[in-house]
Protein backbone atom coordinates (compact mmCIF):
# COMPACT_ATOMS: atom_id res chain seq x y z
CA UNK A 1 0.00 0.00 0.00
CA UNK A 2 1.19 3.23 -0.39
CA UNK A 3 1.70 6.06 2.09
CA UNK A 4 -0.09 9.78 1.95
CA UNK A 5 4.00 11.05 1.57
CA UNK A 6 4.55 9.35 -1.27
CA UNK A 7 1.62 10.20 -3.26
CA UNK A 8 2.51 13.46 -5.27
CA UNK A 9 -0.56 15.29 -6.62
CA UNK A 10 -0.40 19.47 -7.64
CA UNK A 11 -2.68 21.84 -5.49
CA UNK A 12 -5.54 21.97 -8.60
CA UNK A 13 -5.56 17.78 -8.34
CA UNK A 14 -6.03 17.98 -4.70
CA UNK A 15 -8.38 20.65 -4.80
CA UNK A 16 -10.13 18.55 -7.37
CA UNK A 17 -10.00 15.39 -5.44
CA UNK A 18 -11.37 16.58 -2.54
CA UNK A 19 -14.20 18.13 -4.40
CA UNK A 20 -14.87 15.05 -5.54
CA UNK A 21 -15.15 13.76 -1.88
CA UNK A 22 -17.13 16.00 -1.10
CA UNK A 23 -20.75 14.10 0.59
CA UNK A 24 -22.36 16.88 -0.56
CA UNK A 25 -21.45 16.09 -4.34
CA UNK A 26 -22.42 11.49 -3.29
CA UNK A 27 -25.33 9.62 -3.89
CA UNK A 28 -27.96 10.38 -0.91
CA UNK A 29 -26.49 7.16 0.49
CA UNK A 30 -23.02 8.77 1.72
CA UNK A 31 -25.51 11.18 4.19
CA UNK A 32 -24.51 10.21 7.63
CA UNK A 33 -21.82 8.33 6.53
CA UNK A 34 -18.28 9.06 7.43
CA UNK A 35 -16.83 6.79 5.17
CA UNK A 36 -14.94 8.51 1.75
CA UNK A 37 -16.65 7.63 -2.02
CA UNK A 38 -15.64 3.86 -2.49
CA UNK A 39 -13.37 5.20 -5.59
CA UNK A 40 -10.89 7.52 -3.60
CA UNK A 41 -8.31 5.70 -1.76
CA UNK A 42 -8.18 6.67 2.03
CA UNK A 43 -4.15 7.30 1.38
CA UNK A 44 -5.29 10.05 -1.34
CA UNK A 45 -7.51 11.69 0.44
CA UNK A 46 -5.18 12.41 3.22
CA UNK A 47 -2.34 13.46 1.14
CA UNK A 48 -4.86 15.64 -0.79
CA UNK A 49 -5.94 17.90 2.26
CA UNK A 50 -2.24 17.70 3.73
CA UNK A 51 -1.38 19.41 0.15
CA UNK A 52 -4.29 22.05 0.37
CA UNK A 53 -3.45 22.25 3.90
CA UNK A 54 0.15 23.35 2.75
CA UNK A 55 -1.19 25.92 0.31
CA UNK A 56 -3.29 27.85 2.50
CA UNK A 57 -2.11 29.85 5.48
CA UNK A 58 -4.64 28.16 7.75
CA UNK A 59 -7.34 25.55 8.00
CA UNK A 60 -10.93 26.17 10.39
CA UNK A 61 -12.45 22.91 10.95
CA UNK A 62 -16.12 22.24 11.68
CA UNK A 63 -17.12 18.76 12.82
CA UNK A 64 -20.71 17.09 12.51
CA UNK A 65 -20.59 14.10 15.23
CA UNK A 66 -23.09 11.96 16.34
CA UNK A 67 -21.36 12.31 20.12
CA UNK A 68 -18.73 14.92 21.76
CA UNK A 69 -15.97 12.44 22.46
CA UNK A 70 -16.09 11.07 18.50
CA UNK A 71 -15.98 14.92 17.15
CA UNK A 72 -13.06 15.52 19.87
CA UNK A 73 -11.16 12.35 18.42
CA UNK A 74 -11.59 13.83 15.09
CA UNK A 75 -10.81 17.21 15.74
CA UNK A 76 -7.37 15.57 17.74
CA UNK A 77 -6.57 13.17 14.95
CA UNK A 78 -7.10 16.28 12.08
CA UNK A 79 -5.39 18.94 13.91
CA UNK A 80 -2.23 16.38 14.40
CA UNK A 81 -2.87 15.61 11.04
CA UNK A 82 -2.72 19.16 9.53
CA UNK A 83 0.36 20.31 12.23
CA UNK A 84 -1.24 21.86 15.05
CA UNK A 85 -0.53 19.32 17.61
CA UNK A 86 -2.08 17.47 20.13
CA UNK A 87 -3.55 20.21 22.45
CA UNK A 88 -6.29 20.57 24.88
CA UNK A 89 -9.08 21.53 22.66
CA UNK A 90 -11.59 21.54 25.41
CA UNK A 91 -14.97 23.88 24.10
CA UNK A 92 -14.92 26.55 25.36
CA UNK A 93 -18.62 25.94 27.09
CA UNK A 94 -16.71 22.69 28.83
CA UNK A 95 -20.19 21.10 29.39
CA UNK A 96 -20.50 17.59 28.16
CA UNK A 97 -23.31 17.43 25.69
CA UNK A 98 -25.20 14.33 24.85
CA UNK A 99 -26.10 12.78 20.96
CA UNK A 100 -24.84 14.56 17.59
CA UNK A 101 -23.08 18.03 18.24
CA UNK A 102 -20.80 20.15 16.04
CA UNK A 103 -17.66 21.59 16.95
CA UNK A 104 -15.68 24.00 15.26
CA UNK A 105 -11.96 24.77 15.79
CA UNK A 106 -10.03 27.97 15.01
CA UNK A 107 -6.38 27.35 14.84
CA UNK A 108 -5.38 31.18 14.90
CA UNK A 109 -7.78 31.13 18.43
CA UNK A 110 -6.69 28.00 19.95
CA UNK A 111 -10.25 27.51 21.11
CA UNK A 112 -13.23 25.28 19.70
CA UNK A 113 -16.79 25.68 20.34
CA UNK A 114 -19.22 22.76 20.21
CA UNK A 115 -23.36 22.82 20.41
CA UNK A 116 -26.10 20.37 19.81
CA UNK A 117 -26.47 19.73 16.18
CA UNK A 118 -29.75 18.22 14.65
CA UNK A 119 -28.60 17.30 10.89
CA UNK A 120 -28.09 13.84 9.28
CA UNK A 121 -24.35 14.66 7.72
CA UNK A 122 -21.35 12.93 9.79
CA UNK A 123 -18.23 14.56 8.47
CA UNK A 124 -15.32 17.22 8.78
CA UNK A 125 -15.85 20.49 6.78
CA UNK A 126 -12.05 21.93 6.10
CA UNK A 127 -12.38 25.65 5.39
CA UNK A 128 -8.90 26.57 3.78
CA UNK A 129 -8.05 30.51 4.40
CA UNK A 130 -5.45 32.33 2.54
CA UNK A 131 -4.69 36.05 2.65
CA UNK A 132 -3.40 35.51 -0.85
CA UNK A 133 -6.01 35.01 -3.47
CA UNK A 134 -3.73 32.92 -5.39
CA UNK A 135 -3.38 30.56 -2.45
CA UNK A 136 -6.74 28.63 -1.23
CA UNK A 137 -9.37 29.82 -0.13
CA UNK A 138 -12.24 27.07 -0.33
CA UNK A 139 -14.04 24.64 1.97
CA UNK A 140 -14.11 20.62 1.40
CA UNK A 141 -16.12 18.38 3.57
CA UNK A 142 -17.93 16.36 5.01
CA UNK A 143 -14.92 14.29 4.47
CA UNK A 144 -14.65 11.18 7.13
CA UNK A 145 -14.45 11.85 10.88
CA UNK A 146 -11.74 8.98 11.57
CA UNK A 147 -9.81 10.03 8.36
CA UNK A 148 -6.54 10.36 10.10
CA UNK A 149 -6.92 7.83 12.95
CA UNK A 150 -5.10 4.49 12.54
Amino acid sequence: MTSPDEISLTVDAACQLLRQSNCLNQASSHQGSDQPPSSIDRASLQRALQVVAAASDYQILGICAGSQAEAMRALNSYATALGYGQGDWTPVERAVMDGAVYIKFNPNTGLCYADAYTGNYRGVLVSCQSAEATDVNEMFGHLPLDLFEP
